[in-house]
């Protein structure tokens, strides 16, 4: 979204501007339990505005988000960007010693917890010098501040900050598959580009439309499914503060009957997988589902497309650049490949040098993004590594074809060579579970007698699968599908893979044969 004002706060254009265009009475959010409309989110927004001014949080401040995906999570992250301060969501699944690391780093005066995340917290934030309240969402405050007292203590008449496009709005902290996560500082502006782009072009969304995510809003992808998209055409979100299992999404599905379904690989893979919900429906509405975090294997889209007659939209982006920027679309989609850039962003291949790849040759891909962070928060070095300019390093290795699609082939520290060839693990992971006996693999470099690297696969079996001479079949299976110099050496059988919390596989834990 090109030529803002000066004077641009995110809050007037996500839910301001639908207020004003007469959707003040449209249901916004529902989290099963509650709801909001659109004026009475924007009523909510600017009391918590005016709470903040309260407890001493001036503009560009930060403030702490451990919250589950319920109605008071748009309220806290909106009515935080509408004072000028810097709301920062934070995984629900992380550690005490991260949060620890993460209230430090960030600094944020003010901490908003679900009560029901509370205990993970209670005893690191005693020990955050620069952390002063505490502000509770639930019906027990243990002492604290409790939201919904403190919100009925103020009134709804708030001055938006008059904030600069430029100037940072939220920031995100980044998974990280090994390290203390770093903290991706976003803009105003940034919010309304992911829109412009990936949901007004490839999604198309409308103002009729029900979003689900099982993304959750702490994450980048969620936040653009479940908060962003829907908003910015004046949509429905329906939130789930649950974790978001096979079961837990077809109820879901059956009592709101959503019409876009924001999903992960391995949650649709599990639900196709799921013998106890084999006859479950997606819903009568339902006409996309899209698909990021990481590579969607071939066969859980055609699956999911025979058994629900709607094409799963498979796509890749990140928490440094905010949401998708290399999608399948609709009429356009290729499983196998994560499609091509979306309207807005630019992408190259390049090798160790820097220098363009052709197509059919491996490369790093670099994105040229308006939605792409200002850099990391303390982390110069970090930053200067990925933001060079106007690209932005995603550490991914693609390849593209002569049709400008492109094809995922891993993470650059995920690859390794096999007889001078290149070996993609996600490429002999999808070989693997197109196997009748498999559900998960991981594939990772493995040295054999002779110190040459090989393919090592961990694999998750489905219930009831036979064992028997299942080593010898996966390896045939392998060079069939993908070539022979390709196939797993080694097969160890596991009970599970070690993930992130975003569904991540984290190879570099199964290395060394652990």
């Amino acid at each position: 979204m090109t030529g803002l004002p000066n004077s641009y706060n995110a809050v007037t254009w996500l839910l301001d501007r639908n207020v004003g265009e007469g959707r003040g009475g449209k249901l916004a959010f529902t989290d099963t339990v509650n709801q909001l409309t659109y004026a009475q989110l924007q009523s909510q927004s600017r009391r918590l505005a005016n709470l903040l001014r309260r407890l001493g949080v001036r503009r560009e401040e930060r403030v702490a988000m451990v919250m589950l995906d319920t109605v008071e999570f748009p309220v806290v992250f909106l009515g935080a960007m509408r004072a000028g301060s810097v709301p920062v969501p934070l995984n629900t699944l992380l550690t005490p010693e991260q949060y620890a690391y993460i209230l430090a780093d960030c600094r944020a005066r003010v901490l908003f917890v679900s009560e029901a995340l509370w205990p993970a917290l209670r005893e690191v934030a005693g020990r955050i010098a620069t952390l002063e309240h505490v502000v509770i969402v639930g019906a027990n405050a243990d002492g604290q501040l409790k939201f919904s007292d403190e919100m009925a203590r103020e009134t709804d008449h708030f001055a938006t900050a008059d904030t600069h496009p430029e100037e940072p709005a939220f920031w995100l902290y980044s998974s990280g598959s090994t390290g203390m996560p770093k903290g991706v500082r976003h803009l105003h502006a940034s919010l309304a580009a992911t829109a412009d782009t990936y949901a007004r072009q490839v999604l198309g969304i409308r103002e009729d439309d029900v979003c689900l995510s099982a993304a959750k809003l702490f994450f980048a992808y969620g936040l653009g499914n479940a908060l962003t998209f829907p908003m910015s055409v004046g949509a429905t979100t329906v939130l789930n503060a649950e974790r978001p299992t096979p079961a837990r999404m077809f109820e879901l599905m059956q009592a709101y009957n959503p019409s876009i379904f924001f999903g992960v690989p391995t949650l649709f893979a599990a639900m196709l997988n799921d013998e106890a919900l084999k006859n479950a429906g997606g819903g009568e509405r339902l006409r996309v589902c899209t698909s990021a975090g990481e590579a969607l294997p071939e066969s859980v889209g055609n699956h999911w497309r025979a058994r629900f007659n709607v094409d799963i939209l498979d796509g890749v982006g990140s928490t440094e650049l905010l949401h998708i920027f290399l999608s399948n679309a609709p009429g356009d989609v290729k499983y196998g490949t994560s499609g091509r850039p979306v309207p807005g962003y630019q992408v190259r291949l390049v090798d160790e040098n820097g220098d363009d790849v052709a197509d059919g040759e491996v490369g790093e891909l670099l994105v040229d993004a308006p939605s792409a962070g200002e850099g990391y928060w303390n982390q110069r070095g970090k930053s200067r590594r990925t933001f060079e300019g106007n690209w932005t390093r995603t550490g991914d290795k693609y390849v593209r074809d002569a049709d400008g699609r492109y094809t995922y082939c891993g993470r650059a520290d995920d690859m390794f060579k096999v007889s001078g060839n290149w070996v993609s693990p996600f490429e002999v992971e999808s070989a693997l579970i197109t196997h009748p006996a498999v559900a998960e693999a991981a594939v990772v470099p493995e040295q054999d007698g002779e110190g040459l690297l090989k393919p090592k696969a961990f694999v998750v079996l489905k219930p009831g699968a036979a064992t028997d001479g299942l080593r010898e079949a996966l390896k045939e299976h392998v060079k069939h599908a993908v070539g022979p110099w390709k196939y797993p050496r080694w097969i160890e059988v596991v009970e599970a893979l070690p993930k992130t919390a975003t569904g991540k596989i984290q190879r570099f834990k199964l290395r060394g044969g652990s």
